[in-house]
């Protein structure tokens, strides 16, 4: 835990999902991509086990970071503008990756399903007994979300990795807000949050038809 920056908190990041949404729902896409860096940042936190989701993301972050700061920026600006304009436009490939394989809806479509495996691996720490096997809780979560979209050698290596995770007191301990204790009453308040962002962002997508993008 010694490389997390002593001002690293998890309810801090979870919270700042929270921000992602306007009073229309719309979800901001500036706020999104912060809180996934402060997610990225709590991974690496735990050591090389997750680096294999984590420098995906990354990457993704990176990205999107470049089409924010793009002249064509202000269509970025939320996750309803993007679609609307690369849609509306034929930026996406809709059937196999060609002329557009980093398109905007495509990488926020692979953080999507990766925000989905952390928001459950996270709720079954929250809700776990004490001597809960971590490894268990994330193969579960990762079966759930993830593994579909990997081939089985991908699987099979991922959950081979996740034997060697830290135990559940370890896990609530990098949250960096107190106690055990404190820390799953912390995901008790903000995991509403995130849970709030993915269900709005799968329901623009399955409005467009966007689920399985290649």
């Amino acid at each position: 835990m010694d490389g997390l920056e002593s001002d690293f908190n998890l309810k801090v990041v979870l919270v700042s999902f929270k921000q992602c949404l306007n009073e229309k729902e719309e979800v901001l896409l500036d706020h999104y991509l912060a809180g996934w860096r402060g997610l990225v940042r709590f991974l690496n936190s735990l050591g090389a086990i997750f680096s294999f989701i984590s420098k995906d993301v990354t990457t993704k972050l990176q990205i999107m970071e470049h089409l924010r700061s793009s002249p064509q920026r202000e269509h970025y600006s939320s996750l309803q503008s993007m679609v609307a304009y690369e849609v509306g436009n034929q930026l996406v490939d809709l059937e196999r990756r060609s002329r557009h394989p980093d398109s905007g809806c495509r990488t926020v479509l692979r953080l999507h399903r990766a925000l989905r495996w952390l928001q459950l691996f996270l709720e079954g720490l929250r809700t776990s007994p004490e001597d809960a096997r971590t490894a268990i809780l994330c193969t579960d979560s990762y079966n759930a979300s993830l593994a579909a979209y990997h081939p089985w050698i991908i699987r099979r290596a991922v959950t081979v990795a996740f034997c060697a995770l830290p135990t559940r007191k370890v896990f609530l301990e990098a949250m960096n807000v107190g106690s055990p204790e404190q820390a799953v009453e912390m995901l008790g308040e903000a995991l509403p949050f995130i849970e709030h962002v993915y269900n709005v962002s799968q329901k623009l997508y399955a409005e467009h038809s966007l689920l399985d993008l290649p």
